[in-house]
C-alpha cells in the first residue's frame, strides 16, 4: 500500500490527479480553525508545496476548533507549529511557514508560483484583499467563513466572478469568531468543504467548483448551494491598502477612538463614524483614506461619500494587519 493508493483508486482522480497535486503550490492564509482541516487535508493529499501565513500565536481559547495545536503549543507561532505538524504528517511535501500578518503588499510576494489562494483568516478585510488580488492576477481563490453554527465555502476568481461580484455590499453588521462565538465541529465541516474545493481545482475536476458557493448550518444539519457564474463584477469598489502605501497627498480619516488605538499616522484626522462631516471630508481633491480596525466602518464611511461624487477612496484595516485570528 502506498500513501496515496486510496485516492488514486477513485476513477475521477487517478494517477493524473495525484500528479497535479504533487506539482502544485498553494498559499493558505490563516492556520486557525479553518486552516486546521484545510492544511491537514492538503498535506495528506500530497499537495507539493504549501505556504502558511499567520502572524498569530496559539491561545487556550483556540483549542476547541484549531485542532492542529495542543496545550503545549500555547504562546507559540501558529504558522511554525502548523508547518511542523504537516511535515510530521507528510515528509514528502514542502511546507513553508510565514510568521507575519497579511497585508496587500506582502500578499503579492508570497503568492508567486501558487496555483490557488486559500482564505482561512476569519477577517473581513483579508477576504476582500485576497479576492481583489486573485481577480487582478487570475488566481483561483477559495474563501470560507464560519460564525456560530453556520458558514460557507466558495470558489472565486480564476475565471469565475470575484467575491465582490457575490458580496458587493458590506454586511449589515460585522461578525467574527471572536465577537460572536463559534462551534468547533461546524468549523471543521466548512474547512473540509474548503479543502475539497482546493483539491478539485488543482486536479481539474469537472464541473469545477469555481463559481460555486456551499452553505452549511449545523443548527438544522442543512446544506445548500448555488452557482454564481454570471454574477456581475462591480464597476467600482473601495480597495484596501497597507499603512505603508499612504501618500503625502492623501487625506486620512482615522475612525477609531483614542481608546482603541493611536492615530495611524500623525497626519491623520480622528473622527467617529456617527459624527463624520461627509461634505467636509469629501471636499478633498486627492485620495481619501478611511481607517478603522477591521475595515468595516471605513467601508461604511466610504459608502456615505458616494452621493457627494467622491470616487478616489481607499480603506485601511489597521487592526487586521496586527491581529489576524
Amino acid at each position: 500500500m502506498t500513501r496515496y493508493d486510496r485516492q488514486i483508486a477513485v476513477p475521477s482522480f487517478g494517477n493524473a490527479g495525484q500528479s497535479y497535486l504533487h506539482d502544485a503550490s498553494v498559499l493558505v492564509v490563516g492556520a486557525g480553525g479553518l486552516g486546521a482541516p484545510v492544511l491537514s487535508y492538503l498535506a495528506g493529499a500530497g499537495v507539493g508545496t504549501i505556504k502558511v501565513i499567520d502572524g498569530d500565536k496559539v491561545s487556550l481559547s483556540n483549542l476547541h476548533r484549531q485542532t492542529l495545536f495542543s496545550e503545549s503549543d500555547i504562546g507559540r507561532p501558529k504558522a511554525t507549529i502548523a508547518a511542523n505538524k504537516l511535515r510530521a504528517l507528510n515528509s514528502e511535501i514542502l511546507v513553508e511557514p510565514i510568521d507575519i500578518m497579511l497585508t496587500p503588499d506582502t500578499l503579492a510576494h508570497h503568492a508567486k508560483g501558487c496555483a490557488v489562494l486559500v482564505d482561512c483568516a476569519d477577517s473581513f478585510a483579508v477576504s476582500y484583499i485576497m479576492s481583489d488580488f486573485a481577480k487582478h492576477h487570475n488566481y483561483a481563490f477559495v474563501s470560507a467563513s464560519v460564525v456560530g453554527r453556520a458558514g460557507y465555502s466558495g470558489a472565486f476568481c480564476g475565471g469565475a466572478p470575484s467575491m465582490r461580484a457575490v458580496f458587493p455590499e458590506p454586511p449589515e453588521r460585522l461578525t467574527s469568531c471572536s465577537s460572536e462565538g463559534v462551534i468547533g465541529p461546524a468549523v471543521g465541516v466548512i474547512g473540509s468543504l474548503q479543502a475539497q474545493m482546493v483539491v478539485d481545482i488543482l486536479t481539474k475536476v469537472a464541473p469545477s467548483p469555481l463559481g460555486q458557493l456551499v452553505q452549511y448550518d449545523s443548527a438544522c444539519y442543512r446544506f445548500s448551494q448555488f452557482r454564481f457564474d454570471d454574477a456581475l463584477e462591480p464597476k467600482a469598489y473601495f480597495p484596501f491598502i497597507a499603512a505603508d502605501a499612504l501618500l503625502p497627498t492623501d487625506k486620512i480619516i482615522d475612525l477609531r477612538s483614542p481608546d482603541e488605538a493611536p492615530l495611524i499616522t500623525e497626519r491623520a484626522e480622528r473622527h467617529s463614524l456617527d459624527n463624520l462631516d461627509i461634505a467636509s471630508v469629501s471636499a478633498h481633491q486627492g485620495r481619501l483614506i478611511f481607517c478603522c480596525q477591521s475595515g468595516f466602518r471605513a467601508w461604511l464611511a466610504a459608502e456615505h461619500c458616494i452621493p457627494h461624487g467622491v470616487e478616489n477612496i481607499a480603506l485601511l484595516a489597521a487592526g487586521t494587519y496586527s491581529n489576524q485570528t
